[in-house]
């Protein structure tokens, strides 16, 4: 399965994370690996080549840290700027239909932290809501989420074994049967 890698991360270069699902994705066969904010530093996107990329793979990635309980500013914008009305979605438009949604997130607060009562108040499955209905709106198979949470937190042995920990559940996630 051809794979897209979207990964929205303003400073890469310090993440200890979405630094090492880089690495690993670039060990992987049949995956595109698209540094946004490295290919657009100026904020300008080429939408023409964003869509070409959805185009041509099955299964969309979108790699980013949880900002402010959502996605990070110029994920935002490509959302707006490349999954556009007429051709993304509209009457009759079918361009990503069947395609894979799958998020891959880091968050610095912990599973516990991320439930009614707990200190975001909020589960990660309530938050992603409007992630999880822009896919069914394009007509995407929303994949469940893979989220690495207290990153924060996580020592160098938790950190060594994270990019595999995640291209082995690419290998194995499928999407949920239509209801």
């Amino acid at each position: 399965m051809k794979t897209l890698v979207n990964l929205f991360h303003p400073r890469l270069e310090q993440s200890r994370i979405n630094r090492r699902w880089a690495d690993a994705w670039r060990t992987a066969p049949d995956v595109t690996l698209n540094l946004v904010h490295a290919q657009y530093p100026d904020g300008r996107i080429d939408v023409a080549r964003e869509q070409a990329l959805l185009l041509s793979h099955e299964r969309i990635v979108f790699q980013h840290p949880l900002y402010w309980y959502s996605v990070p500013p110029l994920m935002k914008a490509w959302l707006d700027d490349v999954l556009q009305a007429g051709w993304a979605y509209g009457r009759g438009v079918t361009t990503l239909h069947g395609k894979q949604w799958w998020s891959v997130i880091s968050a610095g607060g912990t599973a516990e932290d991320y439930q009614a009562g707990g200190f975001n108040e909020y589960s990660l499955s309530e938050l992603l809501k409007p992630l999880q209905r822009t896919a069914g709106m394009l007509g995407m198979h929303y994949l469940p989420p893979h989220v690495e949470g207290g990153v924060h937190q996580l020592g160098e042995e938790a950190l060594a074994g994270l990019g595999e920990r995640l291209l082995q559940r690419h290998r194995a996630v499928q999407p949920r049967p239509a209801a």
